[in-house]
């Protein structure tokens, strides 16, 4: 991996760590949050686009309109099972479920389906960036993510992961093979899920405004920060990243986090979390060999 590969994904994984704390933040009804933050996102980006469009167009085809409309509907399902799960069931449980499947599944997708070959190291460094989301999200106690409290939480956090690794191998084809521009992509996957959602949320256009009522700050930062997010990514895999190494490698943002928490919240650091916190960077070394 080039530092400049990697130096993108831990950039994604900042901007990914901030956006999901704001979402949860926000606590809002899911569809009408992601109808805001989906629509602000396409209108955000919509110049960016355009101007590629001019500047390099684009080359269609029937398996690229085919792949960008799964693009919109995974993420679409991603993003509204992520706020269903928020609301369902604790952040602690949902996020680190979520994330620790995600690369987990993403990574043996890309080797049966992108041919990628695992390498010792890799895999030995996917387990672990795993061990320490899990050792971080429970503070040592893992035993809790089995008690019946939490298996809700554990069902809806496997369920988004799933979503994760499904749009993370599809939009890998999309950028590596039929070589849709990253910025393209996903602009045109929050499109597709403004205009799929713009229906219901004319249809509830008063419930939503009053639930929308102080959040429009939330679904501003979070329809800025998301995309970019998500398209540093992409141009990582697009630039030659492997998705089963830069998969697990933007999980650092549940790292980043807790580090936030601890220099800048002040929050205390158990050695459980700090724990966690060297093996996901052990897995990184790893992950980078």
């Amino acid at each position: 991996m080039t530092p400049e590969i990697f130096g993108l994904v831990i950039c994604a994984a900042a901007l990914h760590a901030s956006w999901n704390l704001i979402s949860k933040k926000a606590n809002a009804s899911a569809g009408h949050f992601v109808f805001a933050y989906r629509l602000i996102s396409a209108l955000l980006y919509a110049p960016w686009v355009v101007y590629i469009f001019w500047a390099d167009g684009m080359n269609w085809s029937a398996a690229v309109v085919f792949f960008i409309v799964l693009s919109s509907l995974l993420h679409l399902g991603y993003s509204l099972c992520l706020q269903w799960g928020y609301h369902a069931a604790d952040l602690s449980v949902v996020y680190p479920m979520a994330r620790g499947t995600g690369p987990l599944l993403s990574s043996l997708a890309a080797f049966i389906w992108l041919g990628e070959q695992p390498s010792t190291s890799g895999v030995l460094g996917i387990l672990s960036v795993v061990l320490g989301i899990l050792l971080i999200a429970s503070n040592g106690n893992i035993r809790r993510f089995a008690t019946p409290a939490a298996w809700t939480g554990v069902r809806w956090g496997v369920f988004i992961g799933l979503f994760i690794a499904a749009y993370t191998v599809a939009d890998a084809y999309s950028v590596k093979v039929l070589l849709v521009a990253p910025v393209v992509l996903d602009w045109l996957s929050a499109l597709g899920n403004a205009v799929i959602l713009a229906p219901r949320a004319w249809v509830r256009r008063s419930s939503m405004m009053e639930q929308m009522r102080g959040k429009w700050g939330y679904a501003l930062a979070v329809g800025a920060l998301s995309p970019l997010a998500y398209i540093l990514v992409l141009y990582a895999l697009q630039m030659g990243g492997d998705v089963s190494l830069v998969a697990p490698l933007r999980e650092m943002s549940l790292m980043i986090a807790t580090l936030a928490g601890f220099f800048l919240l002040k929050e205390r650091a158990s050695p459980a979390r700090v724990l966690g916190c060297a093996v996901i960077v052990a897995g990184v070394v790893l992950l980078t060999r």
